[in-house]
């Protein structure tokens, strides 16, 4: 499984209700049942992805996140995760809204486009940067809202939403005294763990 979502099933309750946006293969969804007794459903719009967790064995739901979360009743789930999905969406911030909606609490995860070296390329070369943690050409990234965690904090303030934890890894999922020092420059990933208010 991926470092990043081990990281969040560490911080998924055992028997919890769990909704996955843009579950992908569905791995989260498959290790949380096997070893956590969660329970729930993946969304994405994937062909493969959607093959895939059904051969894992994953509730899964053909939908583009863009539609929303209409189908699902307010507090369906103990915790929705959007793993590194938050920036290829047209709304984020509906859809966090959306998210807190349907669920208690919510995980997000996403890269940051404050990493020192996405600054200095685009000082140093007036270009779109490409890095390590985010590595597409701009006409053919998936990541239409690109941010850093200074902007993502800003919308969640704006929005009454409330950071319950956050930590900051880099590319290789470390965190150190530099990170905890300076997150939006040297941070490559955030996990975010949300609340509503102050829920």
């Amino acid at each position: 499984m991926r470092e990043d979502l081990r990281i969040i099933a560490d911080l998924v309750a055992p028997g919890a209700r769990i909704l996955d946006l843009g579950c992908g293969h569905g791995e989260l969804l498959a290790y949380l049942q096997r070893h956590r007794d969660a329970v729930g459903y993946g969304l994405d719009n994937g062909p493969e992805e959607i093959s895939s967790c059904i051969r894992a064995g994953v509730n899964v739901i053909e939908q583009d996140l863009d539609e929303g979360l209409t189908r699902f009743a307010d507090a369906s789930f103990d915790v929705v995760v959007m793993a590194n999905t938050l920036q290829a969406v047209h709304a984020p911030e509906r859809l966090l809204d959306e998210m807190l909606r349907v669920g208690r609490e919510c995980i997000v995860t996403f890269p940051n486009f404050g990493h020192w070296t996405c600054r200095l390329q685009l000082a140093t070369r007036g270009r779109m940067p490409v890095a390590r943690h985010l590595p597409y050409t701009w006409y053919a990234t998936p990541n239409i809202h690109l941010c850093t965690f200074a902007d993502f904090e800003t919308l969640c303030r704006d929005r009454g939403l409330t950071i319950t934890e956050r930590f900051v890894v880099d590319r290789a999922y470390r965190h150190g005294r530099l990170i905890n020092r300076f997150p939006n420059l040297f941070g490559t990933t955030a996990f975010y763990r949300l609340r509503r208010g102050n829920g």
